[in-house]
């Protein structure tokens, strides 16, 4: 089976990898797209091409129905802080250090394995590196994401994701004291020109909005909450540090500085969405870490 594509005037120089993602592949990961085009899944003008390359009109692109693969991930007990559990999700509360998933560049124990020994079922739809994963959250960042344990509920979630119906909030510790009591800040946000492992504010990024609040003040300190409206990668870390106001113990955006074994101090303390398959709006929460509350308790 293949699926081919013309390429009109509209979609003129847009990147190979970011237009597969918006319109053929939204469910899946745009990692997960860009592995097809390695593997010479899509191939465009019957060519290999490289997933940045820039569409032209008239291109044809090919795509081949990829075989599924075998998941060879061992689980883990890794005695997850599992806040809710149904027959088509989960909220999970991840612990600081934990990457949500593996990756060819890290080998470690991450989030799926625990989730591959605590549950039974996970949704296949982002690919075998990746089942149930519906949203991630960063290593260094605690608290709530939600997992699908089957397909449909993954599809629904994923909509929800894509149209900002699923309500994230954060609470984060910040350097300096704030003029204002909230404000938004709306700056685009794409990787990093010259440094690969960072995101920045570029003109031409995606669109990106996080609104924030002051909950208490520290002097040299800010304790805040931050609202996504748009979940792009490092996206508060990002538009914190944009604002002069970089997350405490952030290495990547802020002062090398890294306090006690907490990470950056940022949680993710609130998700909200209506459940995929019964249509309830549900919301969690989750307290701060040990090490977090211990710091505030030290400033205040």
């Amino acid at each position: 089976m293949e699926k081919k594509i013309k390429i009109t005037a509209d979609h003129e120089k847009e990147r190979l990898d970011m237009y597969l993602s918006e319109h053929e592949f939204a469910s899946k990961s745009r990692s997960y797209v860009q592995n097809l085009i390695k593997d010479k899944h899509i191939l465009v003008n019957d060519q290999k091409v490289k997933t940045g390359y820039l569409l032209k009109t008239g291109d044809i692109i090919t795509i081949f129905e990829v075989e599924p693969v075998t998941l060879d991930i061992k689980p883990v007990d890794l005695d997850l802080d599992i806040v809710y559990e149904d027959d088509d999700l989960l909220v999970i509360n991840k612990p600081v250090g934990l990457v949500v998933h593996p990756a060819s560049s890290y080998h470690e124990p991450t989030l799926v394995h625990g989730l591959m020994h605590q549950v039974d079922h996970l949704s296949s739809i982002n690919g075998v590196i990746r089942p149930g994963i519906v949203h991630r959250i960063d290593k260094d960042t605690s608290g709530l994401l939600v997992v699908a344990k089957h397909d449909e509920a993954h599809q629904l979630l994923s909509e929800q994701l894509k149209h900002h119906e699923i309500k994230r909030t954060y609470i984060a510790l910040v350097y300096h004291d704030f003029k204002e009591n909230e404000g938004t800040i709306d700056a685009p946000i794409a990787r990093h020109p010259k440094n690969r492992l960072k995101m920045a504010i570029v003109e031409d990024g995606k669109r990106s909005v996080t609104h924030f609040k002051v909950l208490k003040r520290f002097g040299d300190y800010t304790l805040i909450s931050c609202e996504l409206e748009t979940g792009r990668t490092h996206q508060i870390r990002v538009h914190m540090a944009y604002i002069n106001h970089p997350i405490v113990g952030d290495p990547l955006y802020g002062p090398k500085q890294v306090i006690g074994d907490q990470g950056q101090f940022l949680h993710a303390t609130k998700l909200s969405f209506i459940h995929p398959i019964k249509k309830e709006h549900m919301t969690f929460t989750a307290d701060m870490p040990e090490d977090f509350k211990s710091f505030i308790d030290q400033l205040g």
